[in-house]
Formats: structure tokens, C-alpha cells, sequence
């Protein structure tokens, strides 16, 4: 395998990202301003039981796979390469057949013990999604494993456009049924990704099937390593990261039942609980999860670089992609969440304009989020590290941690009528910030690598602070003389695009300005080597 960044992979994954969540938002803002946050409130029951099981099945085998993998490339051993990836598919067939039966033969027990059983068959209609998503789980990490992201981003694309296309015209179809109904196929969009998602990436396997088997045939490093030895070894390395990526979903299926709890011990009605519920997760935290995708693909991407490097006991290697890892993941985080604190309103009111009145409560809690947002990015970007050098049950210990935070803050502060759910926000921000300090000094502690915090952190915070004083002034600005002339909701919007626009003008000038990252960096990108020419003449 040929020795690169990770960077490459993770601008690809991150540029599939990006089209993914310009896709989910043809999906989730049209369904909000459908079928209200009443409707998002069955949709959201649903959904945290559904990743729970999803995350059960597919976050910590294909991490597996991926690192395996690398490790098996790194030694020039393709044939034990492709064997941990059809251990791993049959494996992951058996936990989503499991899956499968537990969400949609269960559904109507997991609902009412939750208290929201018009959430029911919106739960069912997800079901089907838990067959087909480990499979598609399972080439995508075997092809990460070889660092060839591609094919991940392409099913990724494939698979969220069956689900925005599919689910929002059964949602726009089903409503005149009624909400219940109209959340279920919403949810059914789901099901239909899986499986458009599953038929891309097979398809690639099966166009690059002859070449993988001929390097696979004539691999002479054969060790006979069992098939049971395999199996062993993927379970050590899934194992702990699956409990870690369920300990967020778990969370927040326990933060429903929490809120909706203690809402209503506070005097408000069911009815109102589960709008206020919806506000926080249906309409502000998906645009948390908008920038979140960037970093996710940092993390992913990092898995197998930093994975091999470790295997060849390349020191200089693995310090580059930490310290490169850790302030990517900030020079996106950074300057995301800023600008969505200070211009969290407009931006709920330009997204949700028929549901107007929720649309301001919500913005409240998308600021909360937002600065926790910034130490998720660490948080996912030090885990990637931490997961390719073997310490995979260190992050997991750390979330836990965190987790445990968010509960107790939780249930005080949504018990407080003042905060009421901001109170769910807060505790899910603290959650991020203990997790990203503790790990931070895990990788510290095993890697050795001493982070450059000026380059990684003050750098990139006062590009972003400068950058959201100009956002702010930007708007309120362009607010004003446009006010009067057009309708609210349309100066709302420009005044939001112009801000917005020239902002990420202003952030990217002052990256290069603080050299925060450097021409020669971006040369490396694909297609980079075009634009560090063009930089390079802006120089002179």
C-alpha cells in the first residue's frame, strides 16, 4: 500500500458528505414544514431506537474490517486481507437478520415503553433498512481498509438519495392519513436507501472483483490463518468500539424517555413535551450534523493511515496525521459552530419559515449544540487515532464518561422550567467537552505525539471569532437595508446567504493569512495541485 495522508480519502468522504446532507435537507426541512413537530416527534421516536441497533451492527465491524485490512496491506498479505472481509459479511448478515426481528416484531413494546407509541409504525417501516445496511457496512470498510474511499462515498450518495426521494414522497402521500402514517414513510426512506446503497457497492465489488482476485491468488505470504481466529480478532477490535458508538444512541433513547418525563412533571402536556422534544431533535440538531459528516469522514479516513504507520513503527508518519487530524477536524469544527451560534435564529427561520414560532425556541438549543459541536470534532478525530493504534476501548471508557454527565444534567435542568429541553442541549454539549479533554490526553499518553496547540487551535479559533464578528455584522447589516423592502422571510434569507457567503470568503483568507494551513498542504488534496498554483500567484 502506498504511504499517504489520510487526507485525500477524507476529502472525498467528506465531499460525499456534503451532498448527503444537502440531500437530507431536501428531506428533512420540507417533511418539518409537512408534517409539523408533532410528526417529528414520531419520526425521532423511531429513529434513536433504530441507530442504537444500527450502531450495533455496523459501527464497530467495519472499523474492524478497515484496520485489519490496512494492517494485512501494510505487509503486503492481500489474501488474509480478503478473508477478514468475507468473515465479516457473514458475520454482519447474522446481527442484522437479529436486528431486524427485534425492531419490527418489537415495535409496539419498545414504543410504549418510551411514551410515544403513535410512534410505532414509523418504527416498523425502518426496520427493514437493519438487513441490507451491515452489508453495505461490510465493503465499505474493506475497501477503506485499502484507502480507497470511492466507493463508500459513492454508495453513501446512492443511498441517501433512494432515501430522500423515496421517503418524502410517501411522507407528502401518506399525510392526508395522518401524521402517524406520514412518519412511517418518511421512516420507510430509510429502508429504500439501504437498499440502493447496497446494490452500488456490490456492484463496484463485482466490476473490481477480477483485479482484487488476482492479487488475492497470487499472494505468497499465505499464513492459513482460521477462519475462528479471524472471527476472534474482529470481535476484539468491534466489540469495544460498537459499545462506544451505542453509548450516544443509548443515551439519547434514555434523554427521550428523560424529557418527555420530566417535561411533563413540570406542567407541560404530553403534547407539548414531544413538540419540545422535536424542536431539539428534528429541527436543531440535524444541522449540527451537517459539519459533524466533515469530520466523521476525518475519523474514518484516519482509521487506516494511522493503522498502517503504527504497523511499520513509523514514528514521523504517525505524528504528521495525528497533529494534521486534530486541526483539520478544529478547522472545520471551529468556524461551523461559531457561525451557527451567532446566527442560530435566522438560520431556523430561513430552514423551518411555515413553523415559525418553533423555529425561534429551537434556536436556543442549536446554539448550545453548536459550541458542544466543536469538541465533537475532537472527539471523532482523536478516536480515529486512537482506534488505529489498538487502544479502541480508551474512546469508549471516555464517552461513558461523558455520557454519564449528560444524564445528570439532563434530568436536572430539564426539570428547571426556565430550561425546559435547552437543559437536554446542555447536557449533550458537556457529554462532548469531558470525552475530547480525556481523550486528548489519551493520545497523549500512547502515541507519545505532543499536539501543536498554536497551530491546531489558536490559529483556527481567532480565524473563526473573526470570522463570526463578520458574520454577525454581515447580516444584521445586509437586515437592514433590505427591511421594508421585501417580504420577512426573503430578506431573512438574503441577509443569511450574503453573511454566509462572505464569511467563508473572509475564513478562508485567514487560514492562509495565519498559515494555519499552508499552500503546500493543499497541493496535496485532489485537484489541489491547480489551486496551490493559483494561490501560489497571489504570493507574488
Amino acid at each position: 500500500m502506498s504511504k499517504k495522508t489520510f487526507l485525500q480519502g477524507a476529502v472525498i468522504l467528506g465531499g460525499a458528505g456534503l451532498i448527503i446532507k444537502v440531500l437530507g435537507a431536501f428531506f428533512r426541512i420540507p417533511l418539518a414544514n409537512i408534517i409539523g413537530d408533532t410528526g417529528m416527534g414520531y419520526y425521532q421516536t423511531a429513529y434513536p431506537v433504530y441507530v442504537l441497533l444500527l450502531t450495533l451492527s455496523t459501527a464497530g465491524i467495519p472499523v474492524a474490517i478497515s484496520r485489519m485490512v490496512a494492517e494485512r496491506y501494510a505487509t503486503d498479505n492481500p489474501y488474509e486481507a480478503h478473508r477478514v472481509f468475507r468473515t465479516a459479511l457473514w458475520l454482519l448478515l447474522g446481527i442484522g437478520i437479529v436486528s431486524f426481528c427485534i425492531l419490527f416484531f418489537g415495535a409496539e413494546a419498545i414504543v410504549s415503553a418510551l411514551g410515544n407509541p403513535g410512534g410505532a409504525a414509523a418504527m416498523k417501516a425502518v426496520a427493514p433498512a437493519l438487513l441490507f445496511v451491515p452489508l453495505m457496512a461490510a465493503c465499505r470498510g474493506y475497501f477503506q481498509g485499502m484507502e480507497d474511499m470511492g466507493p463508500t462515498a459513492a454508495s453513501q450518495v446512492v443511498e441517501q438519495l433512494f432515501r430522500v426521494v423515496i421517503g418524502l414522497a410517501l411522507a407528502v402521500f401518506l399525510v392526508t392519513y395522518g401524521l402517524e402514517f406520514a412518519a412511517a414513510g418518511a421512516s420507510f426512506g430509510a429502508s429504500a436507501g439501504a437498499i440502493g446503497g447496497l446494490a452500488a457497492i456490490w456492484l463496484i465489488y463485482l466490476r473490481r472483483r477480477k483485479n482484487i482476485l488476482q492479487k488475492v491468488r497470487s499472494d505468497a505470504k499465505r499464513t492459513g490463518e482460521s477462519g475462528k481466529k479471524i472471527l476472534g480478532t474482529i470481535l476484539v477490535i468491534a466489540i469495544p468500539i460498537t459499545i462506544g458508538a451505542a453509548i450516544m444512541p443509548i443515551m439519547n433513547a434514555i434523554d427521550l424517555a428523560i424529557v418527555m418525563w420530566r417535561l411533563q412533571q413540570v406542567g407541560f402536556s404530553e403534547a407539548a413535551a414531544n413538540s419540545l422534544y422535536g424542536q431539539l431533535t428534528g429541527m436543531a440538531a440535524p444541522l449540527i450534523n451537517f459539519p459533524q459528516v466533515l469530520t466523521q469522514a476525518i475519523a474514518m479516513s484516519l482509521v487506516p493511515t494511522i493503522a498502517a504507520a503504527f504497523k511499520r513503527q513509523d514514528g514521523d508518519f504517525l505524528r504528521y496525521n495525528v497533529n494534521l487530524g486534530f486541526r483539520t477536524a478544529l478547522i472545520i469544527g471551529l468556524p461551523c459552530a461559531l457561525g451557527l451560534m451567532v446566527l442560530s435564529e435566522p438560520i431556523m427561520l430561513l430552514l423551518y419559515p411555515a413553523q415559525k414560532a418553533s423555529a425561534v425556541s429551537a434556536a436556543d438549543c442549536l446554539t448550545i449544540l453548536a459550541f458542544g459541536m466543536i469538541f465533537l470534532a475532537t472527539v471523532q478525530s482523536l478516536t480515529g487515532v486512537l482506534q488505529g493504534i489498538g487502544k479502541q476501548v480508551i474512546p469508549v471508557i471516555n464517552l461513558a464518561i461523558g455520557a454519564v454527565v449528560k444524564v445528570i444534567l439532563t434530568y436536572t435542568l430539564t426539570g428547571l422550567p426556565d430550561y425546559n429541553i435547552k437543559g437536554a442541549a446542555v447536557g449533550t454539549a458537556a457529554a462532548y467537552v469531558v470525552a475530547a479533554v480525556l481523550n486528548l490526553m489519551a493520545v497523549r499518553r500512547y502515541t507519545k505525539v505532543r499536539i501543536n496547540m498554536k497551530q491546531a487551535v489558536a490559529k483556527p479559533l481567532v480565524a473563526s471569532v473573526v470570522m463570526a464578528v463578520f458574520a454577525w455584522l454581515i447580516y444584521h447589516g445586509v437586515f437592514a437595508v433590505l427591511d421594508g423592502r421585501m417580504r420577512d422571510s426573503l430578506v431573512n434569507a438574503g441577509s443569511v446567504g450574503i453573511a454566509v457567503i462572505i464569511a467563508v470568503v473572509i475564513y478562508g483568507v485567514l487560514l492562509l493569512a495565519t498559515k494555519t494551513i499552508t499552500i503546500e498542504e493543499i497541493s496535496k488534496l485532489p485537484k489541489g495541485a491547480k489551486l496551490a498554483r493559483i494561490l501560489r500567484r497571489f504570493q507574488r
